[in-house]
């Protein structure tokens, strides 16, 4: 039976882990969009802007809901710790969705869009920010003693934090024109382009000194590396391995100015990366140098509450997934206007 809910548990892992990638590149995408829109040169670029995210938006947001509720039922001891610990970070990010979703609404029938137009910039970047400091707080370390956060309500906020944040700012960024470049004309597209130059860059120096910190900061990593060999060594590289070369073909897509690729390749830099670093920290789902993690095991739910879930999971999944690539298929090509 033990074996049997290790097994379970890392099938949710695994669940939780694609649900959290595809809402990081989808609404991520829309957030870096948003960013973007604070340097908008008018109302009519900003507004080329917004229309190319109308269709999806929405669905892209819901999937930070069904995240919340699967983590919950999944890893309940791992969704309580997280919140008693970020709940600060977690309260401004849906702050700042509430005023992105207010925001874009409210300016189609407003007469003053470009204060609508700025609001949800503002929104997309605040939660943004938030996103960055709650992730930048959980990979630092929570102060945990006897399964219980014992540390301060501002502990989420240290140097650390901020670089991630600073990060999870630029990444979006270059996920959202990677976005435009796939569905913008123009002057929008051009910007597109010149944004993921720059913002490329700035997210792999960035992406770089965050996975050396996670290495330095946890002997656990070094020691997994030490001991593994080289054979072991070279499966640990993989990951990284990949998104360097994913990095590389990015680039050369934007050189070559391919239009659907960039984005493509772009999702798989997230997607290795964030595997990469899960690689690192296995079993530990909350890592900490104070005392001991909380690991996979210890956080999931009892083996009865994994299986049911897993049966209405098997069912809803591909309905959603069959939903979703069903609008994105209807809704593909370039948004309208000639911005």
């Amino acid at each position: 039976m033990l074996g049997i809910s290790l097994h379970l548990a890392d099938i949710w892992l695994f669940i939780i882990g694609f649900f959290l990638l595809y809402y990081a590149v989808a609404d991520g995408a829309d957030l870096g969009v948003g960013i973007i829109s604070l340097g908008a040169r008018g109302e009519p670029e900003r507004a080329s802007m917004m229309a190319a995210l109308e269709p999806v938006w929405h669905d892209n947001q819901t999937w930070l809901v069904l995240l919340g509720g699967m983590m919950f039922g999944a890893f309940p001891v791992f969704y309580a710790l997280l919140l008693s610990a970020l709940y600060v970070p977690i309260l401004v990010m849906l702050f700042g969705l509430v005023l992105r979703g207010v925001s874009f609404e409210f300016r189609h029938n407003s007469r003053r869009k470009a204060l609508w137009g700025w609001a949800f910039g503002a929104g997309s970047l605040i939660a943004a920010l938030a996103q960055g400091f709650a992730f930048g707080g959980l990979l630092a370390g929570l102060e945990l003693r006897d399964g219980r956060f014992v540390g301060q309500v501002w502990g989420w906020s240290n140097p650390f934090a901020a670089l991630v944040a600073a990060g999870v700012v630029v990444g979006y960024t270059m996920l959202g024109a990677n976005y435009l470049i796939l569905k913008a004309r123009g002057p929008v597209l051009e910007r597109g382009y010149r944004i993921a130059r720059a913002a490329s860059l700035v997210t792999l120096v960035i992406s770089s000194s965050v996975h050396l910190w996670v290495i330095a900061r946890y002997p656990k990593v070094t020691a997994t590396w030490a001991a593994s060999g080289l054979a072991g060594s070279l499966h640990l590289a993989v990951f990284p391995a990949l998104a360097a070369a994913s990095f590389l073909l990015y680039f050369r897509s934007l050189l070559k100015r391919q239009e659907g690729t960039p984005l493509l390749w772009n999702a798989a830099i997230v997607l290795f990366s964030f595997v990469g670093l899960s690689v690192y920290l296995y079993p530990d789902m909350i890592p900490n140098v104070i005392s001991s993690p909380v690991t996979v095991q210890a956080a999931a739910a009892s083996p009865k509450t994994l299986r049911f879930m897993l049966a209405v999971t098997a069912v809803l999944l591909p309905l959603i997934l069959a939903y979703t690539g069903y609008k994105h298929w209807i809704f593909r090509g370039k948004a309208g206007g000639d911005l």
